[in-house]
């Protein structure tokens, strides 16, 4: 089981906090479980928008597995942010050097700065303090115009809804993007990844569409899409005629169920390449019985 601890500092945004803790919470609604807690410097956290929120002031006992996130606050510069304890940092620091993660969202990149947590690393915030960041910890290595950054477990994002795509790249990273996808879903948000990195994977890119039919298709395919899987018998399984999925698969996606199904394949593969396996055995890896299929494929995308 996973512990996510959210760190709320006064002033927090509510969707800083809200986003992220919807991401895992619908998480655990699918059988993943997690733990959420949210643990301040002091019991009752104003925040920006003016709702009060409570607070655990003691932490709980934290491992490897687990995730500490620093929601963003309301503040004119970073300089202005409340005070950070320096207990509190001790135990962003303790955490991460014992092998857990922690992220930040919007300004809480100043918390992980303040616990020398962004030495060296990638790391973003939003775009009104990028440049003061980068002033007030100059070891950290700030990318500006990204969603967010992950760099040895310290993972940053930009802002507000950011949060969101930050919590769900965390959820793909430990159960998969069908997962991620499937969370997405649920949260009807469209699952994005950081912007400096190439486009994400087909598994998200494919799903920004309402059609529940064209879901549930997808859902069958992203968890099988290295085996046989013929059009008629997808059609059964989703309750409809092979012409009306394809048509409807068509209209929400752009690409027809085969076509899907070869671009995860691919997609696949090429990870493999990437780390050092041969075309034959990628192909062997993702389902294609015939190495010439997966050349052809990466053909036409070269």
């Amino acid at each position: 089981m996973s512990h996510v601890v959210f760190f709320l500092v006064p002033g927090v945004h509510l969707l800083d906090l809200a986003g992220p803790a919807q991401v895992f919470s619908t998480a655990a609604d699918f059988g993943h479980p997690y733990t959420l807690t949210y643990v301040a410097e002091q019991p009752r956290v104003p925040t920006a928008q003016g709702l009060p929120v409570v607070a655990d002031v003691g932490w709980p006992e934290l491992g490897p597995q687990d995730l500490i996130v620093v929601p963003g606050w309301r503040s004119a510069t970073l300089a202005a942010s409340p005070a950070i304890g320096a207990a509190t940092l001790q135990i962003l620091r303790d955490h991460h050097a014992g092998g857990g993660t922690v992220a930040s969202v919007c300004a809480g990149a100043e918390a992980l700065g303040q616990a020398g947590l962004l030495k060296g690393r990638r790391c973003t915030t939003h775009h009104d303090v990028q440049d003061e960041l980068a002033v007030r910890h100059p070891g950290a290595l700030v990318v500006r115009d990204v969603l967010f950054t992950s760099d040895d477990r310290v993972i940053t994002s930009a802002g507000i809804a950011s949060g969101i795509d930050l919590a769900l790249h965390l959820v793909a990273g430990r159960h998969g993007p069908a997962v991620a996808a499937q969370v997405a879903r649920d949260m009807v948000v469209y699952a994005r990844r950081n912007g400096h990195e190439p486009q994400s994977s087909a598994m998200f890119r494919h799903r920004s569409h309402l059609d529940d039919t064209v879901h549930h298709a997808q859902d069958l395919i992203d968890t099988r899409f290295d085996q046989s899987l013929p059009l008629p018998a997808l059609a059964t399984a989703v309750g409809v005629s092979e012409r009306t999925l394809t048509r409807l698969f068509t209209r929400a996606t752009g690409l027809t169920p085969l076509r899907y199904q070869q671009t995860l394949r691919l997609e696949r593969a090429q990870h493999l390449i990437s780390h050092g396996a041969t075309v034959d055995a990628a192909a062997r890896s993702v389902g294609f019985t015939d190495p010439r299929m997966l050349r052809r494929l990466r053909a036409r995308t070269e």
